[in-house]
């Protein structure tokens, strides 16, 4: 039998599914294809499917524009993935990150046209917004499909969590940016209350700047 819990605030509506088979999973994944306004993850029969709102897609893009500062400032090619799905089969494990991102090893994945876990390597980021709390345990599901680095950002708090073997450290500096803190990038995706988007964008690219 199938268990639903339903959860709604201002920045995200969460709906859980429990004894979802891996099959049904795929098959769902199949149906609704990835043209579609929410974000899904598994575990082991768990099923949480996420609607974003305002709240939660605003610093999505914030971030996303940031990386590709990073990239462009710092001259290093990387491969977009976006909310691609990742999911391992064996692991009964799969998530849509808000974004991720190839870059140790876009070289490897640049002229694929299709990303399988099971043949190709993970994202060497993804970033999470969880600006309410999941039922879900996304850091082991990122550790089951060996993703190297998550960024988690709830909103008020942003966590770097790197890989290391079968668990997550957290720690103060990205691997993929090696020069950028963990409180710098924070309070960078804290100042649209103080700051307009573009000139956000002014500051971050300058800051990079000077870092390099």
């Amino acid at each position: 039998m199938i268990a639903t819990t339903t959860t709604t605030s201002l920045a995200e509506q969460r709906t859980l599914l429990e004894n979802i088979s891996w099959s049904t999973f795929e098959t769902l994944l199949k149906e609704i294809g990835d043209k579609r306004g929410y974000r899904i993850a598994y575990d082991n029969g768990m099923l949480e499917i996420m609607s974003p709102l305002y709240k939660h897609e605003n610093p999505k893009i914030r971030s996303d524009r940031f990386i590709f500062i990073l990239a462009e400032e710092l001259g290093i090619e990387i491969k977009s993935a976006g909310s691609m799905t990742l999911k391992r089969e064996r692991a009964k494990k799969g998530i849509e990150p808000d974004n991720c991102y190839y870059i140790q090893n876009e070289p490897a994945v640049r002229d694929r046209e299709e990303l399988d876990l099971e043949t190709a390597p993970p994202p060497d980021l993804a970033i999470e917004i969880d600006i309410t709390s999941s039922s879900m345990n996304k850091l082991a599901i990122y550790s089951a499909l060996r993703v190297p680095e998550l960024w988690l950002y709830n909103g008020r708090v942003l966590k770097f969590y790197h890989l290391v073997e079968t668990e997550y450290i957290e720690r103060d500096f990205s691997i993929a940016f090696p020069f950028v803190s963990v409180a710098e990038m924070a309070g960078f995706l804290t100042r649209t209350q103080t700051m307009g988007e573009m000139a956000l964008l002014k500051s971050f690219r300058t800051w990079v700047k000077e870092k390099i």
